[in-house]
């Protein structure tokens, strides 16, 4: 799919990149469990079962874990009037609009592919936002679609999720099963725990690095197709502040999904937001938001 969103090889190169260096993780891995396990069907038919649910399904499972909800013309006319216009400017095909019942101001957008994408975006945002600043933030999530970021997100995401639930399911199976169990079994359980944690460390590591790249790279592509960087930075400003006044029950509700929103659910002085963000700090990208005023010559 091509379309008028200003193009960005580094965002190109650095999905390849990630996508390969994955790809080399998750054959050792996946080669780890085969030895470990002694089983090539079993290791295989799971992995392979997975990764399709999660790339076939990442839109609805991103939806129903998100609270969120389709939603017509009829019921949301401004929001579809916005990505309308959007998707008429970008020239790109419009995706499904989707509404989260929820008071935390964020969006975010899942699929595929630009054939199989949604864009959802909060209540709470709704609630706080101008319908310029609006047009800002889902012209940036449109990005990550027409880059097709999204889906590399989705895809990459996958090792850590199965690394995860290999990591949980063997140590759940130490605590209640251990008595039942030889030292070999324990022993078994114990390497398949290592490794698992390691890929999951790996992968943790390579997705957060391509996650903070592709957040500059939407806001530069959003801002070059609006014309209006400094209305986007507005939005961000008002977003990230409003965010770390949500309670933080909801926050980690939220949490599972920071790779794919507009800005991250995370309370501020948290050492994740400064260490191993899914985003690039508040402070960056109004940077870089600036810098492009300055490039397209924007009035205030």
């Amino acid at each position: 799919m091509r379309s008028r969103f200003e193009p960005d090889r580094q965002l190109t190169a650095r999905m390849a990149v990630t996508m390969f260096l994955l790809g080399l993780v998750y054959v050792a891995f996946i080669a780890a469990l085969i030895v470990l396990l002694k089983s090539v069907v079993l290791v295989v038919v799971i992995a392979a079962a997975l990764l399709v649910a999660q790339f076939w399904f990442s839109d609805r499972i991103a939806l129903y874990a998100m609270h969120g909800r389709l939603v017509s013309r009829e019921e949301q006319p401004e929001l579809h009037g916005v990505i309308d216009r959007l998707c008429a400017t970008a020239d790109m095909p419009k995706p499904r609009v989707a509404i989260s019942e929820m008071d935390l101001p964020n969006a975010f957008a899942t699929g595929r592919n630009a054939d199989h994408a949604v864009v959802c975006v909060t209540t709470g945002l709704l609630r706080r936002l101008q319908t310029d600043e609006l047009e800002g933030v889902l012209a940036h999530e449109l990005s990550h679609v027409a880059h097709r970021d999204v889906a590399v997100i989705t895809i990459a995401s996958f090792l850590g999720v199965i690394a995860g639930l290999i990591v949980r399911f063997a140590f759940y199976s130490q605590l209640f099963g251990g008595r039942n169990r030889d030292q070999n079994t324990a022993a078994l359980l114990a390497i398949v725990m290592a490794v698992s944690a390691l890929v999951y460390a790996l992968s943790f590591l390579l997705i957060r690095a391509l996650s903070r790249y592709r957040e500059l790279a939407a806001d530069r592509a959003a801002a070059m197709l609006t014309g209006k960087p400094s209305v986007l930075a507005s939005a961000l400003t008002k977003v990230s502040g409003d965010i770390a006044r949500i309670p933080t029950q909801d926050l980690r509700t939220a949490q599972a999904f920071n790779a794919f929103f507009f800005t991250p659910a995370l309370g501020p002085g948290t050492a994740v937001a400064t260490m191993f963000s899914t985003h690039p700090s508040l402070e960056r990208r109004l940077e870089a938001l600036a810098a492009i005023s300055v490039e397209l010559g924007e009035v205030a």
